[in-house]
């Protein structure tokens, strides 16, 4: 497959990059990219929740009325969950929520994803480009020119250049990862993938073996 190369000003060139056909027409595995987005999330979450249980919460154990008589439950503790301000009945703990994937699951996911934003045309090839200073209005015109403004944009560099991932941190829908550092997640929570022509070569390299 043959993607058109754009300029920073929004304008085809006459240059044009080759998708490798083996790596980006295979079919994608569904349940390889469901599993690896929900090992993501649940890599992100802190499981830091907690709430009191009994043996937790401060308060007398001593009998608050007399056991029989009163035509009503015994009750032996202000600490009890049926009382206001008593504990939680199985509460959330602290807890790890991560788990672990074979690696090659990880990989089928990623490139499925990536074989789906291509299959639907939301893959576009910029010129390698780089800014002398951080600038945001720069990036930001960028995104303009090739109409992506306003859409959740992934750009893909091929190695880490600190200049566009400052340039783009301050924009709510852009980022910027390096080729390497691809993740199933990232890419479908992108609108679009804008590949640099250098990085086009990396990720065919994370998938040829």
């Amino acid at each position: 497959m043959e993607l058109v190369v754009y300029n920073t000003k929004g304008e085809k060139t006459a240059k044009t990059v080759t998708l490798n056909d083996s790596i980006f027409d295979v079919t994608p595995n569904d349940h390889a990219i469901y599993l690896d987005t929900k090992q993501y999330l649940a890599n992100q979450r802190q499981g830091t929740h907690a709430s009191l249980e009994k043996s937790m919460v401060s308060g007398s154990t001593k009998k608050i009325k007399k056991q029989k008589g009163t035509g009503s439950a015994r009750a032996g503790s202000r600490k009890s969950p049926l009382f206001r301000g008593g504990a939680r009945v199985f509460g959330p703990q602290p807890r790890d929520y991560s788990f672990k994937l074979n690696k090659k699951l990880k990989k089928l996911a990623r490139l499925s994803a990536l074989v789906y934003k291509v299959k639907e045309n939301n893959v576009m090839v910029v010129e390698d480009f780089n800014f002398e200073t951080p600038k945001t209005r720069e990036f930001a015109t960028v995104l303009s020119a090739l109409n992506l403004q306003g859409r959740k944009t992934l750009m893909v560099l091929p190695e880490n250049n600190q200049n566009l991932v400052l340039s783009a941190r301050n924009l709510k829908k852009a980022k910027v990862t390096r080729a390497s550092d691809l993740n199933t997640y990232d890419i479908l929570n992108a609108q679009n993938l804008i590949f640099l022509v250098s990085s086009v070569s990396e990720v065919e390299k994370l998938f040829e073996n």
